[in-house]
């Protein structure tokens, strides 16, 4: 019996063994050893299992986020409908509703300013009102009114606002004591509300 030809324990295969490798039965292959083969088995199956949970959780990641996405974008999309913009006809109908609110209340006075919304002087005033109506809320109303809407046209002439921002002080019954002057600064424009509501602010016993 002829014994199978011995596989040396290294494999060093040259190029010009490669035309030779059918007729010289010594010349190695590339097979390794049991062991090497079984670690090259293992790592070929690591390969591809690493593959496999990438891919599975690449496709997760993919199905998460459009869902996530999605929600975000409509939860953006209940804001803006919240926060829709009022046409002009809605925002005069607004103010004049306050208005008329403010003198039915039976409270000692009533300030009405007159503001335009590209106004940055009156912009800035929107904390200072704010905090004048918190404090003498329980004699003192305020109320917005733009002065570029049409609506408030009655109001303009009859106050004869011709100029912004513009506070005109009104008793309870609604008839005009004073208005602020001609705004030259913010300090000018809160120096005037706070004359203003010197003239009406109740005395303490």
């Amino acid at each position: 019996m002829g014994s199978a030809p011995k596989q040396p324990l290294f494999c060093l295969k040259w190029p010009w063994d490669v035309q030779n490798h059918n007729n010289n039965p010594n010349v190695c292959t590339f097979e390794g050893p049991w062991l090497f083969k079984s670690l090259q088995t293992l790592g070929t199956v690591a390969m591809s299992s690493f593959n496999s949970i990438s891919k599975s959780s690449t496709s997760w990641i993919d199905a998460i986020n459009p869902i996530q996405l999605s929600a975000r974008s409509n939860r953006n999309d209940e804001m803006k409908s919240q926060k829709r913009v009022l046409t002009p006809e809605e925002q005069g109908e607004a103010e004049q509703r306050a208005f008329a609110s403010a003198l039915a209340s039976g409270k000692e006075a009533t300030v009405l300013e007159f503001y335009s919304p590209k106004c940055m002087l009156c912009n800035s005033l929107l904390n200072f009102v704010l905090e004048v109506e918190t404090r003498n809320s329980s004699w003192l109303n305020i109320v917005m009114a733009d002065a570029e809407n049409e609506m408030w046209l009655p109001e303009l002439l009859h106050y004869d606002i011709k100029y912004v921002p513009c506070f005109v002080l009104l008793d309870k019954d609604g008839r005009a004591l004073a208005k602020t002057g001609v705004p030259s600064s913010r300090l000018h424009v809160v120096a005037g509300v706070s004359h203003l509501l010197k003239m009406k602010r109740p005395h303490g016993p």
